[in-house]
This record gives structure tokens, C-alpha cells and sequence, in this order.
């Protein structure tokens, strides 16, 4: 073979190599809480689960490949690796947040780590000027998402990894919405990738879990440090769940996209939404760039009810094959209210999101049966 082996051979195979004992072509799920040694201080590369273990390290080997990364490391769930990446920074240090950034990424930083003297600032990351004028000689880090939840603005990963770097400062892109199928912030200037593997990496709603990729070697052995030392690690059926999950990323993306576009093309012509939000509609602001650092739109769509915050619990109450729930990036279709779900712990605050707001992870369900849902639910017929 020629070449790097494509996605979807990595994603089957890359740290997944049958067992060496059994020949088991499935990575054990290794339960073992601690690991024998021949001598002090000499062993098969594992002490201590905590530390390591054989599936998270086969999980890793993946994704990492997935993103085009030298390192990465899992976590118990994507704050836990959130939280790992935050704390390599210091006292007086600074962090520059996008305006609609995810409510759980707004609530460690300024209810947990402000109080220990990390300062912030909220800026819509779309605009450039905007970002250079946020920049502080203590800001170490730019945090992004793109698309972002639930608003799905599109940053420039490039443009604003070039900012960071020229400040002395990483740029961090949550990666969890386009996953590496569709998008690989490394390659476009990003210092570290972030996921929730508990989305679209796992895609089946049965696995809680985080990851944070890199090519730093000293940052990922700083972030290994903190794994270890802090101790919020998966656990291996945990691994094994998102390793499965991950060997059908490619096809499950493909059909979560089209989905959607089915999806946005009932909600772009309904008289009850007065808008769509989603990157691949030719007027979302940040369609250009994102036919440019994507290779495909994604599987979620927001959309804002005309008849506003009444209108919109009620449609999300209606629907069937919509399940409402939390949570994103599964075979099944999801609709929820962000502002009194997802994304309540950033009411009131400048990070709020409009009561209006209606969020879909659409699923990889039969599109005919998701289009007739929705009607339903927005009152049409079916």
C-alpha cells in the first residue's frame, strides 16, 4: 500500500491490530486494574489502569490517527478532557472564548477556573479584528468550536490559529460537531483538538467519554501528566464501546449529512421558521469557509420559530421520531430547546442563546420519516 491507508481504513484499523494471544481481530476489553511485572520497574508497558490500559491505548492510537496527530489521550467524558487542557494554563493567564461557545466549555471556565485566576473574554470569533483586539500579552489560549453549539457559526480555524500563534498563544478547537471525517483542525493551524467521544465518535447514545488530540509532544506530556495525576480516565469498556462506534464514523457521517440536507430543505421553505441555521445553506455567513476547512456540512441543524418561545416547546413536544433529549451525534434523531437545556447554564449571560431556538441532531433514521415528522410537529400535514 501506497501512502497513508485512507480514513476509513484507519478508523477500522489503526491501533486495532488482531490479538497477538488470540488472534481475536477485536481489541480485548481489558478489565485488569493492575498489570504483572518480570522485574522492578520492568513490564509489557502497563503498570496500572489509572496510568494505562491496552483498549484506551488502542482507542487512542486511533483517534489520534483520525485527526492527523502525533498524541492523543482519552477522558472519562469531554469536560473531563476539557478540564485537563485548562489546566495547563496558570494564575493572570487569559483565554479568548467565541460568543456562542458551548454552555458547559463557558461554565468550567468562569464558575470554575476564573475563581482560580484564569481571566476571560467573549468574542465573536468570525470577526478577525474582533479577536486581534481581545488579545492580551496574558492570553495563552483561543478557544474554538466550529460549527458552534447551537448557533452553527463557522470560525476560520486557520485565521484565527494564525492570531493565537502570533500573541504566544494555542489555539484550541472543540472538534466534536464536524468530527475528523469532516474536518481536521490540526493540518489547518489548530494547536489541540477536543472532543466529546460521547457524540458522533461513539454515535449510538450507549458511551460517555473525552479525548484531546495533539502534535505537540511536550504539551501531550503535560496533558498526559494531568490524565494520570487527576485521574479522570474511561474506563475500558468505555474505549471499546467508542472504538466500535468509531468503525462505521465515515458511513454514519455521510448519511447524517444527508439527512440533514433533507431536514434544512423542509425548514428553509416553512412558514412558521423564520430561520435555518446551518453551513450549508449558500447564505449562512459562514458557508464559503466552511465548503473550505470541511469536507462535508454536518448532521445538526438549529432553526428559530416565528411564533417564539411557546411555538418552539411545543414543536419540540410534538415530534416522534424526534426524540427530545440531550446529547447529539447518534443513529437516532434528537431535537431539543437549548436555552432551557443544553444551554441553560449560560442564561442570562453574555453567552445566552435566543428562546426561539430549536436544536435537531439528525439521525441516519429514513429522511422521508424525519421530513414528515417535523411537518407534523410544525402543524403541516403528514
Amino acid at each position: 500500500m501506497n501512502g497513508e491507508p485512507g480514513f476509513e481504513t484507519r478508523a477500522i484499523h489503526a491501533g486495532q491490530d488482531p490479538d497477538p494471544v488470540t488472534g481475536a481481530v477485536v481489541p480485548p476489553v481489558s478489565l485488569a486494574s493492575t498489570f504483572a511485572q518480570t522485574a522492578v520497574g520492568v513490564h509489557s508497558g502497563f503498570e496500572y489502569a489509572r496510568t494505562g490500559n491496552p483498549t484506551r491505548a488502542a482507542l487512542e492510537t486511533c483517534l489520534a490517527s483520525l485527526e492527523g496527530a502525533a498524541r492523543g489521550l482519552g477522558f472519562a467524558s469531554g469536560m473531563a478532557a476539557e478540564d485537563a487542557v485548562l489546566r495547563t494554563l496558570r494564575t493572570g493567564d487569559h483565554i479568548v472564548i467565541g460568543t456562542d461557545a458551548y454552555g458547559g466549555t463557558f461554565r468550567i471556565v468562569s464558575k470554575v477556573f476564573e475563581p482560580m485566576g484564569i481571566t476571560w473574554t467573549s468574542v465573536d470569533l468570525t470577526d478577525l479584528d474582533a479577536v486581534r483586539n481581545a488579545m492580551r500579552t496574558e492570553t495563552r489560549m483561543v478557544w474554538v468550536e466550529t460549527p458552534t453549539n447551537p448557533l452553527l457559526t463557522i470560525v476560520d480555524i486557520a485565521a484565527v490559529s494564525a492570531i493565537a500563534h502570533e500573541h504566544g498563544a494555542r489555539c484550541v478547537v472543540d472538534n466534536t460537531f464536524a468530527t475528523p471525517y469532516l474536518q481536521r483542525p490540526l493540518p489547518l493551524g489548530a494547536d489541540v483538538v477536543v472532543h466529546s467521544t460521547t457524540k458522533y465518535l461513539g454515535g449510538h447514545s450507549d458511551v460517555v467519554g473525552g479525548f484531546v488530540a495533539t502534535n505537540d509532544l511536550e504539551l501531550a506530556d503535560q496533558l498526559a501528566f494531568l490524565q494520570n495525576a487527576v485521574g479522570a480516565v474511561p474506563g475500558p469498556f468505555d474505549c471499546y464501546l467508542v472504538l466500535r462506534g468509531v468503525k462505521t464514523l465515515a458511513v454514519r457521517m455521510d448519511r447524517h449529512c444527508a439527512n440533514a440536507r433533507a431536514v434544512v430543505a423542509l425548514l428553509t421553505e416553512h412558514p412558521k421558521v423564520s430561520r435555518v441555521l446551518h453551513p450549508g445553506l449558500p447564505n449562512h455567513p459562514g458557508h464559503d469557509i466552511a465548503r473550505r476547512q470541511m469536507s462535508d456540512f454536518g448532521g445538526m441543524v438549529s432553526f428559530l420559530v416565528r411564533g417564539g418561545r411557546d411555538e418552539a416547546l411545543e414543536i419540540v413536544r410534538r415530534t416522534k421520531v424526534f426524540t427530545l433529549a440531550e446529547s447529539l451525534g447518534a443513529v437516532e434523531s434528537l431535537i431539543e430547546h437549548p436555552a432551557q437545556m443544553t444551554h441553560l447554564s449560560v442564561a442570562g449571560s453574555p453567552l445566552a442563546v435566543p428562546d426561539n431556538l430549536v436544536r435537531l441532531s439528525v439521525g441516519i433514521e429514513t429522511a422521508a420519516d424525519l421530513v414528515a415528522d417535523l411537518s407534523r410537529a410544525l402543524g403541516g400535514p403528514g
